[in-house]
């Protein structure tokens, strides 16, 4: 029966795993470790705690001198019935009342403003310390998990280091104050209603272990619906287009139920956790009731002391209940703090040099050399001793098939990453041996992923330069083809252009994207895969803006459309992250080798694209020449 009974129990306390986890759990980290990280970000506010410990120290001092008043009434105004003090201790006692309430709203307001300023700083400093992670640590995670600890996570760090340390401290005071009472009313009494006391910490100590699991179920739950729902809702489009609302649904749900299951295991562990509590606060008042009504008969105790002592007993039980409940609250909170260490404890995989040196505004030289790259947990090397060089002022083509390593080499020049073997320079100098800002400040980027913000047509373009004005933001759009669209939207330079500028064309938020690196004005220029996403008559249309983005630029062409790089210094071809071939459009038609196979391969498909020379600006071809 003893067997069953516990086995119950367990099954009762115990927190379902999921083998097919969306997000991984955080690894397990000390409680004490928990405290030591986020400590400093108290800084700030630390001036704030003495007043909050000197509010501790008076709140349970007048809560026990108001207790104190209850006695004298029943000694010397019920028992006698003398009426003649009830005036001054009523009036004692709406004094203690008001300096209650006074203390009270000083306590909120300066526990609120210290717990507020250390969000706000935990949460920039996560923010900030995210913005500048890796490349490939956001190819890794889930974009909605990062948000949720972002979020809900950092909250549940301060309930753990402010909150919870504020009123554990309050507890502790409010019993040393109550303890000390009646040990002056009755000691022995006293004794009795402690010997109780290790129990609430036995009960505190095995309950909140599993709270912890619980909460750290509940906590990687949430961070998966996050998840989920950021890719569904980011990837509308795609989900409606196939159908997969239905699967999609599931997975959520999946998620959902599997976090109501681990709220629904806090919440058994919690309830189990209350009623036991307060058993053992019943023993030890039953305990003390039969004694001081023992003591009573006696006349060893007036009955006032006895409703006071047993007035006061329930205070001492309270913070004695709260501290043992308390531990379950920083157990889960600790699960949250676990997933922020983790989040904390990622490094970039590219960082600036202990020593960088400044480069100001560069020339444009750009020089791969012999450079070799491989995406982690991959077999195959994106990019083998490639070696290449683009001249200041030069237009250098880097062309292939998918997966040929041209992107790779464009997030090599950003510096996304670092190579694995060999060096990528700007004007002679290892980009690694630069400041990562200074680097990035002398490149503007159209990529293959038109990238358009949530906001006015003007943000979007002075995103590439926030100090741009209003008339350099306009000569960008006329230089990008873009002005004459734009005054045609309902709001102008103002109209807001939706989430991920959906509201706009494919083509029109290419324009956008060129004027944003035209306002940025920097002396090399990417632009990977310009064209793609759009039809003929758009990359077209966008080919004379692009023409004057390039001018007087250091310009990385990478695309496999070879209508885009015809007109380029030099063209690289890049084969299974090998450089086959280089020389210019007409020396590599010229050799017979792969790229003038493709070219002549697609060309029969649009005589007006195949011809050689620059791009005629008439009437867009029926076709492009694609790798």
């Amino acid at each position: 029966m003893t067997h069953v009974v516990r086995s119950a129990l367990r099954r009762l306390l115990s927190v379902a795993e999921d083998p097919d986890q969306v997000v991984a759990a955080a690894p397990a980290v000390p409680m004490r470790a928990v405290f030591r990280r986020f400590w400093p970000y108290t800084r700030g506010g630390r001036r704030w705690l003495i007043p909050i410990l000197v509010f501790s120290i008076v709140g349970p001092a007048l809560d026990g001198l108001q207790i104190w008043l209850f006695k004298i009434v029943v000694d010397e105004v019920l028992v006698p019935r003398d009426l003649s003090p009830f005036l001054p201790i009523a009036l004692a006692y709406a004094g203690l009342t008001l300096g209650l309430g006074v203390l009270g709203f000083a306590d909120d307001m300066t526990s609120t403003w210290v717990s507020e300023r250390f969000l706000l700083n935990l949460r920039a400093d996560i923010f900030r310390h995210v913005q500048n992670l890796s490349l490939g640590f956001f190819d890794r995670r889930r974009l909605g998990d990062v948000m949720f600890r972002l979020t809900g996570d950092v909250d549940a760090v301060e309930t753990f280091l402010l909150s919870g340390v504020a009123n554990a401290l309050y507890y502790v005071i409010q019993l040393g104050v109550f303890v000390g009472l009646l040990i002056y009313l009755q000691w022995d009494l006293t004794l009795v209603a402690l010997v109780i006391a290790p129990l609430f910490w036995l009960a505190a100590r095995h309950f909140s272990r599993k709270v912890k699991a619980a909460s750290r179920e509940r906590r990687r739950r949430s961070g998966s619906i996050s998840a989920i729902t950021e890719e569904a809702l980011g990837n509308i489009a795609l989900v409606q287009a196939y159908n997969r609302q239905g699967w999609e649904r599931r997975r959520f749900e999946r998620e959902n139920l599997g976090r109501f299951r681990a709220a629904m295991a806090s919440t058994r562990i919690r309830s189990l956790f209350a009623p036991l509590v307060e058993l053992i606060e019943v023993v030890g008042a039953l305990a003390v009731m039969g004694l001081g009504t023992w003591k009573l008969a006696q006349g060893q105790l007036t009955l006032g002391g006895l409703m006071v002592f047993l007035a006061l007993l329930s205070r001492l039980y309270s913070p004695i209940r709260d501290l043992s409940r308390l531990s379950n609250t920083f157990y889960a909170a600790a699960a949250s703090a676990e997933r922020i260490i983790e989040l904390l404890d990622q490094r970039p995989q590219v960082a600036d040099a202990a020593t960088p040196r400044r480069i100001g505004r560069a020339r444009g030289a750009v020089e791969f050399d012999s450079v070799s790259f491989g995406y982690p947990d991959t077999a195959r090397p994106a990019l083998s001793d490639v070696s290449f060089q683009a001249g200041c002022g030069e237009v250098l083509a880097v062309v292939g098939a998918s997966g040929a390593g041209k992107s790779t080499a464009a997030k090599l020049l950003l510096r996304f990453y670092d190579p694995d073997r060999g060096a990528v320079r700007l004007d002679g100098i290892d980009l690694r041996d630069l400041r990562l800002s200074e680097l990035r400040d002398n490149i503007a980027v159209v990529l293959q992923e038109t990238l358009v913000l949530h906001g006015t047509v003007r943000d979007n373009i002075g995103y590439g330069r926030p100090d741009a004005t209003e008339a350099e933001i306009v000569a960008a759009a006329r230089a990008a083809d873009a002005h004459d669209f734009i005054l045609q939207l309902p709001e102008g330079y103002g109209t807001d252009v939706g989430q991920r500028g959906r509201l706009l064309s494919g083509g029109q938020r290419q324009r956008l994207a060129i004027a944003r690196a035209m306002v940025r004005d920097a002396p090399v220029l990417l632009l990977d895969e310009p064209t793609t996403g759009l039809d003929a008559q758009s990359g077209w249309r966008i080919m004379e803006p692009l023409r004057r983005l390039m001018a007087g630029r250091t310009t990385i062409v990478i695309s496999h459309n070879l209508l885009t790089v015809r007109e380029a210094t030099q063209i690289v071809v890049l084969d299974r992250g090998r450089v086959a071939e280089r020389g210019t459009h007409h020396e590599l038609i010229g050799y017979g080798g792969i790229y003038a196979r493709q070219y002549w391969l697609h060309a029969a498909t649009g005589p007006a694209a195949a011809g050689p020379g620059p791009v005629p600006a008439g009437p867009a071809p029926d076709a492009e020449v694609h790798w």
